[in-house]
């Protein structure tokens, strides 16, 4: 049989008889004439790439939006129920507002045009994005995925403060709050270090084809300071600009040991399930999976080894601590340990060793445990240890790329190949990052909760706040404990006016 007979002839089995399927006795030869190879049958190997890449941010950032649950169940249970219908619609407003003002400007001010320093970037400037309004540049339908993994992100920025002015905040002022945090405050950061434009930025390539802040820019992998720092210190201004829950200002032990949250259980079964959607903050990061002939998806497997081990380390660290100090052991402090793990190695998760991501979570551990001593010692009312766990956590995840970060992993991440490490330059550059996203998010947050305070519509009053703002805000009857605490309010003031009468 020639060579061209070959190419163009094949053997199929004619029968329908089960038994006789299998014999192919018929041969079946094509004209090569006739065959016309289209479009749809050559698939590019780019094309499959590029829907991988695609497929996974999709994924990462459904696992991202997953962790709105955790923070709600976290947040649940560490308020006293009487504030669980409240904090739980925080929550749900935190995504729903945040989407919006994300799709109108928040997307435009961190990414502008999506363009590089040396490129034609439009309006765009080292400080602020400027273009694409409402993603009105997205008509080829190729970079939508983008927008929902960054909304995903800001909408877990804009949660991790309500945890800060949980169960004496009222909805308007949290309502401004959020639309300025999404809308402004949040998005200069996301632009200064993830652009490529930005001051910060390590994708920033400028002219002579470097970053803008020598040698690496500040590297910050998946978000310690650009979601959690932003986070957790706007939550630090709140807290101090709304003050105390009223039961911490009592002398009584037991009047300020009634703030303990209701539930453990949501409170673990939060932690669980953002430490699940943690990978897709982390892994997803990588923002593909087929590119790079397999190095992007074996990046994203290395990240979430040191994800791991960094959470564990910082769960095993204040569980060490607990039972040393304490005496027992406290869940909801090893569950917070789970959580300063993880927010300590969301920077560096990608240019470290497993055995760096061990010393990252235990050091993080470290400065949850003393920075939530901190805050309490200055009188600063904190629900959730919010500040403590992100804001401090964040700082320390952004420093620490500086001093356990390797050459050869920065390389790998970023493609960047200099002794940055072994001259300071990266210690400097993360050092930078640090001071100017807590002076960015002080700054603009406190000129945001000040004006809210001064004006009345920070805080509700101690009445909306002994009766719990399920009840104020939302309707929603009063459990039997808080109708009991009433009456006996009730009753003591009344013994109280009689016997001044008497008197």
């Amino acid at each position: 049989m020639s060579d061209e007979l070959a190419s163009n002839c094949f053997y199929a089995s004619r029968t329908t008889d089960a038994a006789a399927r299998n014999a192919f006795d018929n041969m079946v030869c094509i004209d090569g004439a006739t065959v016309t190879p289209t479009a749809e049958d050559d698939v590019s190997p780019l094309a499959l790439e590029f829907v991988t890449d695609v497929m996974w941010v999709l994924v990462c950032a459904i696992l991202v939006f997953w962790m709105q649950a955790g923070f709600a169940m976290l947040e649940a249970g560490s308020v006293r129920k009487k504030n669980t219908n409240n904090i739980l619609f925080k929550n749900l407003m935190d995504a729903s507002i945040g989407a919006i003002c994300f799709w109108l400007l928040g997307y435009s001010f961190a990414y502008g045009t999506g363009k590089y320093a040396y490129q034609d970037a439009g309006q765009d400037n080292k400080f602020i994005g400027a273009g694409n309004w409402a993603l009105q540049n997205f008509n080829d339908d190729t970079s939508y995925h983008s927008w929902f993994f960054q909304w995903a992100f800001a909408g877990a920025a804009a949660t991790i403060v309500s945890g800060s002015v949980a169960e004496r905040c009222r909805l308007e002022g949290y309502f401004v709050y959020t639309i300025l945090l999404t809308t402004f405050i949040y998005p200069i950061v996301v632009h200064w270090v993830w652009s490529g434009t930005g001051w910060l930025s390590a994708f920033y390539i400028g002219d002579d084809g470097k970053p803008y802040l020598k040698e690496n820019g500040m590297i910050d992998f998946a978000g310690s300071g650009v979601v959690h720092m932003v986070g957790g210190f706007a939550g630090l201004m709140g807290a101090i600009a709304i003050g105390p829950r009223r039961e911490l200002l009592s002398d009584d032990p037991e009047v300020r040991a009634s703030v303990k949250g209701h539930s453990d259980l949501l409170c673990a079964l939060g932690v669980s399930i953002l430490w699940m959607g943690w990978y897709g903050f982390n892994c997803g990061s990588t923002l593909g999976a087929g590119a790079g002939l397999g190095s992007y998806i074996n990046l994203a497997s290395k990240v979430a080894v040191t994800t791991t081990i960094a959470a564990a380390m910082g769960a095993i660290t204040c569980m060490l601590y607990s039972r040393i100090f304490l005496k027992s052991y406290v869940l909801t402090l090893c569950l917070n340990g789970v959580l300063a793990g993880l927010v300590s190695i969301t920077a560096p998760c990608s240019v470290v060793e497993p055995w760096a991501a061990m010393m990252i979570g235990i050091i993080g551990a470290i400065v949850y445990i003393l920075s939530s001593a901190g805050i309490k010692m200055c009188g600063i009312d904190d629900p959730l240890d919010a500040f403590p766990v992100h804001g401090m956590c964040g700082v320390w995840g952004v420093l620490s790329v500086g001093i356990f970060a390797t050459r050869s992993n920065i390389k790998r991440a970023y493609g960047f190949d200099n002794d940055a490490m072994t001259s300071g330059n990266q210690f400097r550059n993360q050092l930078i990052g640090v001071l100017a996203i807590m002076g960015w998010t002080v700054v603009t947050s406190g000129l945001v909760f000040f004006p809210l305070k001064f004006a009345g519509l920070l805080r509700v009053s101690e009445e909306e706040e002994r009766m719990g703002l399920d009840a104020s805000e939302h309707g929603v009857d009063k459990p039997k404990e808080v109708e009991m605490m009433a009456a006996e309010a009730k009753g003591n003031s009344v013994a109280a006016k009689q016997g001044g009468q008497a008197v």
